[in-house]
């Protein structure tokens, strides 16, 4: 018979798929999805922020729900979890912006205070916001939720950044990717520094393709006298679905693995493999 630590150290892993190259490549791609797909919903079918974000609100739960009642990690329920985030994470933060009309700045203050307020209470409540303490239904909530909050911020940021509106800094859609993805190569570089925390840099990177994804899909769909391409929301939505379904199927995906073991008092004494 398995011990409990063991149990909970197979029940937290399970979850989680190994952070790798192709990790970062599904995810990029899944957060232009959110931004194509969410404004597909917003603005090509004409429902608008709130009734959009009502949609993939029930979505979201639905799927987060799938995600802590599986016994174990199932690449296609995690993805299709984390599409829901940044297409509920575009339609939060264009709500924000635009609807509540505190502009760019305030929506990315606004959504700060909601990431830090959700890290905080997750640190407060577990004791730890490293993935490697997702042992609990609570624990993958705080997680899911904290997700969804940082695919939001990114979405502000990068709208705060490209758009010349409401605010923004009016860098464009170009040159917009390219900071991010300047930012997210700076914090790739950084992980293999070992004395700043892999947990610190994962919700770095994390945040940080958001926007890029936010930038590159509104270079895809805005229109070409706002600096995009044009293209049909719902065709580079469905591209983009379609290229996540053959990465997910063609990548090897696994849960992730530890490289120390688990404390006598249960908790974690290491991070995920890839974290």
């Amino acid at each position: 018979m398995k011990s409990d630590a063991r149990q909970i150290l197979e029940h937290a892993v399970s979850k989680v798929p190994q952070v790798t190259f192709g990790f970062w490549v599904v995810k990029i791609a899944g957060t232009t999805l959110g931004e194509t797909g969410g404004d597909w919903v917003t603005m090509s079918l004409n429902l608008g922020y709130l009734i959009g974000s009502a949609i993939f609100a029930v979505i979201f739960i639905g799927l987060v729900s799938g995600q802590i009642k599986a016994e174990r990690f199932h690449p296609s329920l995690y993805w299709a979890t984390i599409v829901a985030t940044t297409t509920l994470g575009t339609t939060m933060a264009d709500f924000f912006d635009r609807s509540m009309g505190v502009g760019y700045p305030g929506g990315v203050a606004i959504v700060s205070a909601l990431l830090l307020a959700s890290l905080a209470i997750w640190y407060k409540v577990e004791g730890s916001v490293s993935v490697q303490s997702i042992t609990t239904p609570k624990a993958e909530w705080f997680y899911w939720i904290t997700i969804l909050f940082s695919q939001t911020l990114g979405t502000a940021l990068g709208d705060w950044v490209a758009g010349s509106d409401r605010g923004g800094l009016g860098l464009g859609y170009e040159y917009g990717a390219l900071i991010f993805g300047g930012g997210l190569a700076i914090v790739a570089g950084l992980y293999f520094w070992k004395r700043i925390s892999h947990t610190l840099l994962f919700w770095a990177a994390f945040i940080l393709t958001r926007p890029l994804g936010a930038t590159l899909g509104d270079f895809l769909d805005k229109p070409v006298a706002d600096g995009g391409l044009h293209v049909s929301r719902l065709y580079a939505s469905v591209i983009l679905l379609v290229f996540i379904v053959a990465c997910v199927m063609l990548i090897p995906q696994r849960p992730a693995t530890r490289t120390k073991p688990v404390r006598a008092s249960g908790t974690y004494g290491g991070a995920p493999e890839g974290y």
